[in-house]
């Protein structure tokens, strides 16, 4: 290992673009749909746009934060900067966490997926074998890792269009239309209306719907890697309102109006599904493994985002000095192997549990998306404060309607947390969540020392000398 403690920058605006892109396109998307699907019928289209909104200024907040300070760990270091250090201590665990509980929900589905060619298969094996595959690529550099990333991307974004485009012509010409299974849009209200649930379906939807775009704010982590942070993130950014109305929303309109939503039981990818329904040659296994390339990129993303969340928080001193080493190829070693190493509780759910393993742990992974998003909006506001006070240097890429857009983003926010202790299905992730916050305090509390309870130092890259701001 090397003594040095700085990551490379070694993103190029082509791979951050992509990773934008394919932290948007994943689990959530290709096989969380269905249970969103199940809970509000498709209604759940309204879910994913007013979900996306909120997203979106969730992105914008963290995206001027990260033009002002591109450093690796990003909001982890925003919160410790302008919440407190146990706000950043806190957050930075949190993301790392959330990302180790995605992680696990899209290596089980990945095992799912592999299991549409192998039935035979125990699941528990393609998890373990993707882990150690996945694993042994983030040990080598960052670019190798754009560069996947790109390609995984590429695949996923294709296929997306492919599908709206295959799903049109489908839909406009009657291939593989069925009498009792027809296809049309009279199928988002043929069977018990637009929103067969009512409110109460779209709300519980809620948790599934904020759990897809979970894992979205690797853009800000990427920062401390990238090559020219101000011009790549806020292109990166700005995608977003384009990914939610196309990947998703789009998307999911399409599927619904090609089948029944009735139809969709979530035994396996709807994607796959609907294809299989429609009878077109070859196409079920063509998507098969394009969800199994999009779960790989998903895997790929979550070890990247919480290894340098780790690395960030072992240069605010609230992780062991080792976590901010790295490997010859720039990597940091420690954080990759400790996820590694911790993702085989996955190969244990999959093993005990495979039925219930995926709702378990997407309710999880929600709450601390949540938790997540909620300090970059309020680190965001202090942020904005100060700098009104202090009469700084205005920001090079603002939030649009503040401050109302943002604290609009806010409260919904908040609510999705409500939510998940309103919704049956959900409420343990939010027990769990509670847990793991107080689990945090106390070892905050306990462990960490005073260099970690200090106020880190973010280099202002908006003021034209490049000053050092520090704590009012």
């Amino acid at each position: 290992m090397s003594e040095s403690a700085t990551l490379r920058r070694g993103l190029s605006a082509r791979h951050i673009r992509f990773m934008a892109l394919g932290s948007a396109i994943g689990t959530g998307l290709f096989y969380g749909s269905s249970a969103a699907i199940q809970a509000a019928g498709p209604a759940v289209l309204l879910a994913y746009i007013v979900g996306g909104a909120a997203v979106f200024m969730v992105m914008r907040a963290l995206g001027e934060m990260a033009v002002r300070h591109p450093v690796a760990g990003s909001f982890g270091q925003y919160a410790a900067r302008y919440l407190g250090p146990l706000a950043g201590f806190v957050t930075g665990w949190t993301y790392a966490f959330e990302m180790v509980i995605v992680c696990l929900a899209d290596v089980t589905a990945f095992g799912i997926y592999m299991g549409f060619w192998f039935p035979d298969v125990p699941r528990w094996i393609w998890v373990l074998s993707i882990i150690l595959f996945i694993g042994a690529l983030n040990l080598l550099s960052v670019r190798i890792f754009g560069e996947l990333e790109f390609w995984l991307s590429l695949v996923k974004v294709s296929a997306i269009v492919a599908m709206i485009v295959g799903g049109v012509a489908i839909i406009a010409f009657g291939l593989g239309n069925q009498s009792e299974n027809a296809s049309g849009v009279a199928n988002l209200w043929a069977h018990g209306g637009f929103a067969p649930e009512g409110l109460g379906g779209i709300v519980a939807s809620l948790a599934v719907v904020m759990f897809a775009f979970g894992g979205i704010e690797i853009i800000g982590v990427a920062a401390g890697e990238a090559q020219e942070p101000k011009r790549v993130l806020p292109q990166a950014i700005n995608t977003v309102p384009l990914r939610i109305l196309l990947f998703y929303v789009l998307t999911l309109g399409i599927i619904m109006t090609l089948v029944p939503w009735t139809s969709i039981t979530g035994e396996a990818s709807p994607f796959v599904s609907i294809f299989s329904t429609l009878g077109i040659p070859f196409a079920p296994h063509i998507l098969n493994a394009v969800v199994i390339t999009a779960a790989v990129s998903a895997i790929n993303s979550d070890i990247f985002g919480a290894g340098r969340m780790m690395f960030g928080l072992a240069q605010q001193g609230q992780a062991p000095a080792a976590f901010a080493r790295t490997s010859r190829h720039g990597a940091p070693l420690v954080p990759v192997l400790i996820l590694v190493a911790t993702l085989l509780v996955g190969v244990v759910l999959n093993a005990v549990i495979p039925e219930q393993a995926f709702l378990l742990i997407a309710s999880v992974a929600t709450f601390a998306t949540v938790w997540v998003w909620l300090m970059i909006l309020l680190a965001h506001v202090r942020m904005k404060r100060e700098i009104a006070r202090e009469r700084r240097l205005p920001s090079e890429f603002p939030v649009p309607l503040w401050p109302a857009a943002s604290y609009a983003a806010t409260a919904f926010v908040l609510f999705v947390v409500v939510v998940l202790g309103i919704v049956p299905e959900t409420r343990p992730a939010l027990v769990v969540g509670v847990v793991w916050l107080g689990v945090l305090w106390l070892a905050f509390t306990l462990f960490v020392r005073e260099r970690g309870r200090a106020v880190p130092e973010l280099v202002d890259a908006t003021a034209p000398a490049a000053t050092s701001t520090s704590a009012t």
